[in-house]
């Protein structure tokens, strides 16, 4: 038996170095609240920021989001989806959320197009959107540059 596994050419430290595909892009506990009532893409979100070492909360739906948000735990993204169930729509989340926490950045998610979510593609400052499918990647790039506007 023969088992031909690809070979590595260069410099081992160099996968491991700060800044490489391994580095964290997270200040020291930055918190996301993932609210979306599909348990695969809030796992999957979770899973994707927890390894960039972002803190992750997780919600099925806007009453139980809006519970943590009204606590006095750290939040500083809400990540929702628009369509959410139990009468509590992603955008009415966001909006309870900020009569309590103003300077709270939101990131909407939605299978839709924007246009067709918000009244001519308008959302309020600290706030944006995203049209799944998206990459991990793309994601990833979104929450950091969200986290770090002030």
């Amino acid at each position: 038996m023969c088992i031909y596994l690809p070979r590595h050419i260069g410099d081992e430290a160099a996968d491991d170095a700060p800044g490489g595909p391994a580095a964290s892009r997270t200040e020291a506990g930055e918190t996301v609240l993932i609210v979306d009532d599909g348990s695969t893409i809030r796992m999957l979100l979770a899973a994707s920021l927890g390894d960039l070492g972002y803190a992750c909360r997780e919600a099925s739906d806007g009453a139980s989001g809006l519970k943590i948000l009204q606590s006095a735990e750290r939040i500083d993204l809400l990540i929702t989806d628009i369509g959410l169930p139990g009468g509590l729509n992603g955008r009415q989340l966001a909006d309870a959320a900020r009569a309590t926490r103003p300077d709270l950045k939101v990131l909407f998610i939605t299978g839709y197009a924007e246009n067709a979510v918000f009244s001519h593609g308008h959302v309020d400052r600290g706030m944006e959107v995203m049209t799944k499918p998206f990459a991990v990647e793309q994601l990833a790039s979104r929450v950091e540059r969200m986290l770090k506007e002030a």
